[in-house]
């Protein structure tokens, strides 16, 4: 996936992609933003458990993450096309990046991918803290390694934004005062 520009498809789109590793809050800013924006608001985690009628971590221990990735990429197939037609701020999970099909079709699409950094330890913190299961957050060493390879892919998002020590307020007047920035590019 290249960086993502404020151009081509974007302003007739009117979506963005969160994206980012687990626990920098995609779903969280994602709320809040598609409220402040009027816009739609997806997350593709639930809506993968939604469909599947069962949750993420029961998807990976009984089918694997293969099977898993294979169902995360039908999902984000369905959600593009969607987002063509209503104005939508759509959560990716944070493994999405790591399958080159996906971010191809993220790069296709046109729709900028906004990255929500934070430190790994901070990161960990809020997984370890959440109420839902995380299957690839069991063991932080393991944790720290993948934030690590992955981190070069949600590198090239259109924009990094960094979580640490921001409120979900804060970190969403951010990314609304990028696309804003971008929208007004485009005129």
């Amino acid at each position: 996936m290249t960086p993502a520009r404020a151009s081509g498809n974007f302003s007739s789109t009117r979506g963005i992609f969160l994206v980012g590793f687990m626990g920098c809050g995609k779903t969280s800013v994602g709320e809040l933003l598609s409220r402040r924006l009027g816009w739609r608001f997806e997350d593709l985690d639930r809506r993968i458990e939604s469909r599947q009628r069962c949750q993420i971590a029961t998807i990976f221990s009984n089918q694997g993450e293969a099977r898993f990735r294979l169902i995360e990429r039908e999902a984000l197939l369905e959600l593009i096309p969607e987002m063509a037609s209503s104005p939508t701020v759509a959560a990716l999970g944070g493994g999405a990046l790591v399958e080159p099909e996906n971010r191809r079709m993220l790069e296709d699409s046109g729709i900028p991918a906004i990255f929500l950094d934070g430190k790994p330890e901070d990161l960990w913190r809020r997984c370890q803290q959440a109420a839902d299961e995380r299957p690839l957050a069991r063991d932080k060493n393991q944790f720290r390694q993948l934030y690590e390879a992955r981190r070069s892919l949600y590198m090239k998002a259109a924009v990094r934004i960094d979580t640490t020590g921001k409120t979900v307020g804060a970190v969403s007047t951010e990314v609304a005062s990028w696309l804003e920035k971008a929208l007004a590019e485009e005129e």
